[in-house]
């Protein structure tokens, strides 16, 4: 007995640790040496390889890859088909595994569908990445990015809404939905511990 759910159709390696509440839905792959938070959700022809680490609470939508070497903290969101990579200069006919890159998503961050994460880069908390961006660069806390190659083009809050700050400069904003401020300085957004009513 277990305290997750698997789909009868799920592969889950003896060994993997799984915490309580986790959902593993159809055709999903999860190897021996990875590490899941509790309060996860892995949806169809997902799969998580053995030097993984996932935190609380992340949602992995259809057919995304969790490939050795990529460590998800409390919270992300990987959209649908949405890639990562753990090898910078891939060739078939080269072994590279001893070159596998770290790449870091930090607590809170949207990867949007079908964007993709070069190997080798952190993504910042609460960043919200834009459906088929392709990052190849850290990305600060908060930053909303989009395109190809990823370009900041504004800031986001931990509800998930834009907020009305410049990409560069100094600023403030309320979110409108829980009255959190932020306070953008020297290019870096911070959450204030204060709220103000929105």
């Amino acid at each position: 007995m277990t305290d997750y759910t698997v789909h009868p159709s799920a592969i889950v390696d003896e060994g993997a640790k799984i915490g309580a509440g986790s959902r593993i839905w159809h055709f999903v792959h999860i190897c021996s040496g990875a590490e899941i938070g509790q309060n996860c959700s892995f949806g169809q022809n997902v799969f998580v390889g053995n030097r993984v680490k996932i935190g609380d609470n992340c949602k992995v939508q259809n057919n995304v890859s969790v490939y050795d070497n990529v460590y998800l903290e409390d919270g992300v969101f990987c959209g649908p088909s949405m890639v990562f990579t753990n090898v910078y200069n891939p060739r078939s006919l080269i072994e590279r595994k001893s070159e596998y890159r770290d790449t870091l998503v930090k607590k809170g961050a949207t990867l949007g569908a079908n964007c993709t994460v070069v190997c080798g880069i952190t993504i910042g908390r609460f960043a919200f990445i834009g459906a088929g961006a392709v990052v190849n660069k850290d990305v600060p806390d908060y930053a909303l990015m989009v395109g190809v190659p990823a370009r900041q083009i504004g800031w986001m809050s931990e509800y998930g809404e834009q907020l009305n700050l410049p990409v560069q400069g100094e600023g403030r904003a309320i979110c409108s939905h829980t009255g959190a401020v932020y306070t953008l300085s020297d290019g870096r957004l911070s959450k204030s511990e204060e709220t103000r009513s929105a």
